[in-house]
């Protein structure tokens, strides 16, 4: 059986190669889908052509500010659906605002943490939330 994914939600293509570069120097070798806004996300986890094969990923990794569908209605309909509801969803943002924060965890974000602007720091968090989320962690569910 294939390992169950991450799925990183997130529309800065620096930011993308950011994460896979900051997984891959802390070996954190569990595969990555990638969507570029809120609907593309939703289209991997419950469109047709994906419910054949398709994987719940182990973690998704949700940026706030997207195109077409923001974050926090993604997270919403994450948890409105029986297949992804107790995914672990961390939040992922540059955003500090407080409002962001608050809404996000009302709509069942499990973590809040704002991306780091320093390579250094990106790859310290990448680490410590690949340590805990895919180590340390044990999921409500086997993905």
């Amino acid at each position: 059986m294939m390992e169950s994914p991450i799925l990183l939600v997130e529309d800065n293509p620096d930011d993308i190669a950011l994460m896979l570069h900051a997984l891959k120097s802390n070996r954190i070798n569990t595969p990555v889908m990638i969507a570029e806004d809120g609907e593309q996300a939703l289209q991997q986890l419950y469109g047709e052509q994906h419910n054949k094969h398709r994987q719940i990923p182990a973690l998704i990794l949700l940026d706030l500010n997207l195109p077409k569908l923001n974050g926090l209605e993604v997270l919403r309909q994450l948890r409105a659906n029986d297949s992804t509801r107790l995914v672990p969803v961390v939040v992922l943002t540059s955003s500090l605002e407080q409002s962001d924060r608050l809404q996000a965890y009302q709509s069942g974000a499990n973590s809040y943490i704002r991306k780091p602007v320093d390579f250094d720091e990106f790859v310290t968090v990448a680490q410590q939330l690949g340590r805990y989320w895919l180590g340390l962690n044990q999921p409500a569910i086997d993905t």
